[in-house]
């Protein structure tokens, strides 16, 4: 059954991000496949107090889920996966409220992170809790921080940093942030940067409680002014949103919330159909039609499957042949470097895992000295990928001087547009691996195996050897599962400025 129609909306007295001991009385509810926490703001700030005591929630995580939040869960399942883990969410606004009511239960508040960030500066104030802002433009976090102190005087601010920094700066905010001592870190780098942000560091972090706050900041920092009482109150805030910037709002309202309607709407349905299984099963009539509606959807299975596999062998087979014929001047020059810089072959041979781990010859430009293979025994010790499985070194002292320059931008690897081509690979998949490392995947990891290998994939877009292997396994099963021919287009792409960043390149 299809993710999107297995969700089901579902208030208990279960307990939402801290123990059952604690929160036996506190509902929670489902929408989408996504749990948050149905209760009061009384309630809500008692949670958020639980959160920011420390001890087993320590580095603990507090995320605000909408209507355009849930629509981006299907397109990010890190994301997705990152709402899953979160020790506590709270619904914001009317879409989760009208979500609620299409089940047939209600919304008890809505705690959008706007409106509760005055409760929470109050009672961090009251508890002695020093808050860090980090996020949106420069200069936007201390004008938060200001408007904090004008209206909290005892609120401990213990420091502010903007979100524009880049990957490599990343280790050095993190650092500022635990010196500071701030105990409450709030973040405003927007859906879904922050929560994934959050979710990627916060075991490096020394705070109590993260908080991704959205746009938070522009309305404190009176950079965006907030829509009236009375738009809010009537549950259109959005159209007010929509008025003020209607070049990035428009499609996240007038596309996203239909489709947000469309998907509640596909839930209930399969709600009502699980519901009623049983009762038709007992009919023969309606166990026939069911029969005859798996046959139909195993077919239109197969031929979707047949389809999309047709189609990404007619995207390889076009896209590698142009390649090759306009590349080929690229290749003399290369091959002329190669020969100028060190004796030996201008190409590079070696056997690698293919589909279902059936060897291939993998062609690339040499980019090393010809003894290198002897020479890594020993540099084992030196290995800087964790895991054990990869073997990668900074500053390699096998790989020659043009070596470096073709590997950093990956000239190195288009040879393989042959491969290709001969459709031992394709252009989007698993990087194909020495079978030396296949004997060392878990059960699962050997998924990757599953389909062709290809020239680039979503942990080489992500930050090439950057990636720990953990995860490059675990974005490659992702692919292998949920893979079309609209995200393969988009995936080569999106390939083509990572590769001109060199960025994880070695």
């Amino acid at each position: 059954m299809p993710r999107n129609q297995q969700a089901h909306l579902h208030i208990d007295a279960t307990t939402y991000g801290l123990s059952q001991a604690d929160n036996a009385d506190q509902p929670r509810a489902n929408l989408l496949e996504i749990p948050f926490a149905n209760i009061s703001l009384e309630s809500a700030l008692e949670q958020v107090s639980n959160l920011t005591q420390g001890g087993a929630n320590k580095q603990a995580s507090l995320f605000f889920v909408n209507a355009h939040c849930l629509n981006t869960t299907f397109d990010n399942d890190h994301y997705r996966q990152a709402l899953k883990e979160a020790d506590l969410i709270f619904p914001d606004g009317s879409g989760m409220r009208k979500g609620c009511e299409m089940h047939g239960d209600s919304l008890i508040e809505n705690l959008n992170g706007t409106d509760l960030f005055p409760h929470l500066c109050r009672q961090f104030a009251a508890t002695g809790q020093s808050v860090f802002f980090l996020g949106a433009a420069p200069g936007t976090a201390e004008k938060v921080a200001a408007w904090a102190s004008r209206h909290y005087p005892t609120l401990t601010i213990a420091g502010t940093q903007h979100g524009f920094f880049s990957a490599s700066e990343t280790d050095a905010v993190i650092e500022k942030i635990n010196n500071s001592k701030a105990s409450i870190l709030f973040v405003a780098m927007g859906v879904p940067r922050q929560e994934l942000w959050i979710a990627q560091h916060r075991l490096q972090l020394n705070t109590a409680l993260n908080i991704a706050v959205g746009g938070l900041f522009e309305f404190f920092g009176d950079n965006i002014p907030r829509a009236p009482l009375w738009m809010r109150n009537s549950g259109v805030e959005w159209i007010w949103r929509l008025i003020q910037e209607p070049g990035r709002m428009w499609q996240r309202y007038l596309v996203g919330n239909p489709l947000f309607l469309l998907r509640l709407r596909r839930e209930i349905s399969t709600q009502k159909f699980v519901a009623l299984f049983p009762q038709q099963l007992g009919e023969k009539s309606q166990h026939l039609r069911l029969s005859f509606s798996a046959i139909k959807q195993r077919a239109s299975w197969r031929w979707s499957h047949l389809f999309h596999y047709r189609a990404k062998r007619l995207l390889d087979i076009t896209v590698a042949s142009l390649a090759l014929i306009c590349l080929s001047p690229l290749f003399a020059l290369l091959a002329l470097a190669i020969r100028a810089d060190s004796p030996g072959p201008v190409f590079f041979r070696q056997i690698r895992a293919g589909y279902r781990a059936r060897p291939f010859m993998l062609w690339k430009f040499r980019s090393m000295y010809r003894d290198a293979e002897a020479r890594r025994a020993e540099l084992e010790s030196r290995n800087e990928m964790s895991g054990g499985v990869l073997f990668k070194i900074k500053d390699d002292p096998r790989i020659t001087p043009v070596g470096r320059i073709i590997r950093k931008l990956s000239l190195d690897e288009l040879p393989q547009l042959w491969n290709v081509l001969k459709g031992d690979m394709s252009l989007v998949g698993p990087r194909p691996a020495l079978h030396s490392e296949v004997k060392h995947y878990s059960l699962e990891q050997r998924q990757r195996l599953d389909t062709r290998p290809g020239l680039t994939s979503d942990w080489v877009i992500a930050g090439r050897s950057t990636v720990p292997f953990d995860q490059q396994a675990s974005m490659d099963i992702d692919y292998v599962h949920r893979h079309s021919l609209w995200r393969d287009i988009k995936l080569l792409v999106k390939t083509i400025p990572a590769l001109i960043s060199g960025r994880g390149a070695s």
